[in-house]
């Protein structure tokens, strides 16, 4: 694993109606089955692990995840675009509150046995 850090990080601004700004803090680069681990104040715990032929984006979804108290939730905006997020268990009225901002539209929450098991039912379906 090699941190490549920007100093000072480049900064870009994000959203439609309500702007922010992104502070770009550096790069990581990977070999093959390299991980980092990400972590929140509260103990959540985020996992990015390279393999040869990409990447695990995520711990899993029902598992190491949620146990880390973080909820996976797919989501579209305005111009469809598709976005994974994942959000602090707790912190779901500021998530909603975001979401409602920009404005994004949630698809499906990806962080339990049954909505899983639910999307890969209507997936089935539909092939």
């Amino acid at each position: 694993m090699k941190f490549e850090p920007k100093n000072p990080p480049r900064e870009f601004e994000v959203g439609y109606d309500v702007k922010g700004t992104i502070r770009d803090c550096g790069s990581i680069r990977l070999d093959a089955d390299e991980q980092v681990t990400f972590l929140t104040e509260q103990g959540g715990e985020y996992d990015l692990t390279r393999k040869s032929w990409g990447f695990y984006a995520t711990p899993s979804l029902n598992g190491r995840l949620a146990n880390f108290n973080l909820r996976a939730v797919l989501v579209k905006n305005r111009v469809d675009r598709f976005f994974v997020m994942l959000v602090e268990r707790g912190k779901e009225e500021a998530f909603d509150r975001y979401v409602k901002a920009e404005p994004l539209k949630v698809v499906a929450w990806l962080d339990t046995l049954e909505s899983l098991k639910t999307l890969e039912a209507s997936l089935e379906r539909g092939s």
